[in-house]
């Protein structure tokens, strides 16, 4: 009698945990997303408007010293999004493996292993900063030199990111497979995700192997801009499809 109860208690915990999971979970990850979003905009593309001047190492490197603080910023978010990613990586298994266990578990491996190269990546940031510190050491240098060093620092940022991103695509994909086939979510933000990847892959192929490749193409960065931006609002709003989330996360339990 008493195992009976017990059994029945799990069943019923289970339960509670398999209905709350769904519900609570996409919210999260729907801020999740939008941190990063917001983070990434900061770290990628606001501060280095601010502080990069193409061309001209020098010009650069000065920028970059009078306005260390804008610097360490762009650093600083650059965290917050990987701390974001982790957990993210995390919660989109939970909420996909029920369509797959296997190519969710692949899905988050990609992701996470974008997320440590892109973590690795970032001493090229603190390289620059300690090239621009003053240091006694760096009088081995002159003022020349530890311009070319730093646009050099700041040149392997960029194909540390580009090679981060190379990683990032199959899991794009992944994802976009996934959606399309849970049930759960609306199919066309896996037809998203999907055209997404093929953006990814036409950029991060050109940009680590074509010399001649240069600023993203308006019509790769918009569906990639599109999914990346649905997707989380989705998740805020709508969340899940509860009943069909339910439906199918027994068979993978």
């Amino acid at each position: 009698m008493e195992a009976t109860t017990t059994t029945l208690g799990n069943m019923k915990l289970r339960n509670r945990t398999a209905d709350r999971s769904p519900r609570a979970m996409p919210r999260l990850a729907g801020v999740l997303y939008l941190v990063i979003v917001v983070a990434a905009i900061v770290a990628h593309f606001y501060i280095p408007a601010q502080l990069l001047v193409p061309g001209d190492a020098a010009a650069t490197a000065n920028n970059i010293l009078a306005a260390a603080p804008l610097f360490r910023l762009g650093i600083a978010s650059e965290f917050v999004v990987l701390l974001c990613e982790v957990v993210l990586s995390i919660i989109l298994y939970v909420l996909l493996k029920p369509v797959s266990k296997t190519l969710s578990l692949i899905a988050v491996i990609f992701r996470l292993v974008m997320t440590t190269i892109h973590a690795i990546n970032l001493l090229n940031s603190f390289f620059v900063l300690l090239l621009l510190s003053g240091a006694g050491y760096l009088a081995a240098f002159n003022a020349d030199q530890v311009h070319a060093l730093v646009q050099l620092f700041l040149d392997a940022h960029s194909y540390g990111y580009t090679i981060g991103i190379a990683f990032f695509t199959p899991h794009v994909f992944l994802l976009g497979y996934l959606i399309f086939k849970s049930g759960y979510f609306p199919r066309i933000l896996g037809v998203l995700f999907i055209l997404a990847a093929c953006g990814y892959l036409i950029d991060s192929t050109g940009l680590l192997f074509v010399p001649s490749y240069g600023t993203t193409p308006a019509f790769i960065a918009l569906p990639i801009a599109i999914a990346e931006i649905a997707f989380p609002l989705w998740l805020l709003i709508k969340g899940v499809n509860v009943a069909q989330w339910n439906k199918r996360a027994p068979a993978v339990a």
